[in-house]
């Protein structure tokens, strides 16, 4: 399996995406767009492509930052669903994936910084990828936007704060709102990045300070991510 990765800004890193692919001896291709490096132009060296979140939204222009281009990125992302590849979006990830199949960003009714519960819908427990998830899970939240809803579209959880957590856009592409793959170093290079941000919500009810941040467990949500992405490829490899 070779996986792709977008990554937008050096603090909104891979994280347990990067332990998945050590553990199972795949291998890691980046397009490190905050270091100028450059969109994949052949999609054939790629089986998985994830695309990660940042501060931007598919609406930023060029002229606000330099260095993302939505509109490529998008296109990259319908041609590898077009193709036949998997794809996961993450944040701004799976709000590039939505817009890139029709589907525009909208704002989120809270923003989420923390970890807060999601819960499956009845889309969500009849998908196999997600049987082990339970009918709820404690996960990983940074973001203030959501991914919008193509016609086929199925919401596979929401969360108090957000009614799109996980969408299915087919069964090879899934955009989560929600943050599986925070580590405790993904998590300090984001404090450190968002400087007093997570203080400056913090009367917000889903806004959780730095210290509370640092204390969380993020084994079991790395490791139900796991599951979700093995049963992803499994099914890329039963289409090949």
């Amino acid at each position: 399996m070779k996986v792709h990765f977008v990554v937008h800004e050096s603090f909104e890193a891979p994280g347990a995406y990067e332990t998945w692919i050590k553990e199972r001896g795949f291998e890691a291709g980046y397009s490190r767009v905050y270091d100028h490096e450059p969109l994949p132009r052949s999609i054939d060296d790629i089986d998985l492509l994830v695309v990660m979140g940042g501060p931007q939204s598919p609406s930023t222009t060029r002229e606000e930052c330099p260095h993302f281009d939505a509109a490529a990125e998008c296109a990259l992302i319908a041609r590898c669903v077009d193709g036949g590849k998997a794809v996961v979006g993450v944040c701004l990830g799976a709000q590039l994936l939505g817009t890139a199949l029709g589907a525009p960003h909208e704002h989120s009714p809270e923003r989420e910084i923390g970890k807060f519960p999601i819960l499956l819908t009845a889309a969500g427990k009849a998908n196999a990828k997600f049987s082990h998830f339970g009918d709820t899970l404690e996960v990983g939240h940074w973001h203030n936007d959501m991914p919008g809803l193509t016609a086929h579209a199925k919401v596979i959880a929401r969360s108090e704060g957000c009614p799109r957590q996980i969408i299915e856009y087919g069964d090879l592409a899934y955009g989560f709102q929600c943050h599986m793959e925070f580590t405790p170093e993904v998590i300090e290079r984001l404090i450190a990045a968002s400087g007093r941000e997570p203080g400056t919500f913090a009367a917000r009810r889903f806004v959780q300070p730095p210290d509370v941040l640092r204390a969380h467990d993020y084994g079991a949500m790395n490791r139900t991510l796991y599951g979700f992405l093995d049963r992803l490829v499994e099914a890329y490899a039963d289409r090949r």
